[in-house]
């Protein structure tokens, strides 16, 4: 299913540091998906918290800088390169320390992919990892039977007449609770009338 994207408005809430609930969602939803990414790419989990945690402060450090501009690089294009370049970084000083050198270290490098494969990766990642943040959220606003149409046809991609009739509801009622669903799930990542990036980034 189509998830929504990393908005203009939560990236300038995250510019002005002492918005404490932007910080909050951001590393709610990103936190885990460096991690992931990063062990994906070779590291161990531990390590992999360790570097998110470092992602996190260099974003922290450099968003202030960062201009909204989709000409030249999407949010998540940028946030990619740092996520990159710190997984590059702990591959070498763990090639390093074990004492691998040459071409044993070169082919450790190599294995962290390209820089579109990385991206293809936190791509995926994100949309798993912002689905799970804002379902939770919404899973609770509404009800149980709502709740269950919306999942059994854009979860499970079953046709609106078998979760008619799994969840008693007319075939217009769960269209309906579809899109009541989809409405707050957007609006918990993003507000109704934010300006939102493209999947490309």
């Amino acid at each position: 299913m189509d998830t929504p994207e990393t908005c203009h408005s939560l990236i300038v809430r995250l510019q002005c540091r002492d918005d404490e609930a932007a910080w909050e969602e951001f590393v709610a939803i990103y936190r885990p998906v460096i991690v992931r990414v990063a062990v994906a790419r070779g590291l161990q989990p531990t390590d992999a918290e360790d570097l998110a945690q470092q992602v996190l402060l260099s974003v922290a450090r450099s968003i202030p800088q960062w201009e909204h501009d989709p000409a030249r690089a999407r949010f998540r294009t940028w946030l990619g390169r740092i996520i990159r370049n710190a997984v590059v970084n702990a591959v070498a000083r763990r090639t390093a320390d074990r004492g691998i050198g040459g071409t044993e270290a070169m082919v450790s490098l190599r294995n962290t992919a390209s820089p579109q494969d990385d991206l293809a990766l936190l791509e995926t990642e994100w949309q798993r990892e912002a689905f799970r943040w804002a379902a939770d959220q919404v899973r609770d606003e509404v009800d149980t039977s709502t709740w269950e149409a919306f999942r059994l046809t854009a979860i499970e991609s079953l046709p609106a007449s078998e979760a008619a009739r799994r969840t008693g509801k007319s075939i217009g009622a769960v269209y309906m609770a579809k899109s009541r669903v989809m409405k707050r799930l957007k609006e918990r990542l993003h507000g109704p009338d934010d300006e939102c990036e493209g999947q490309d980034g």
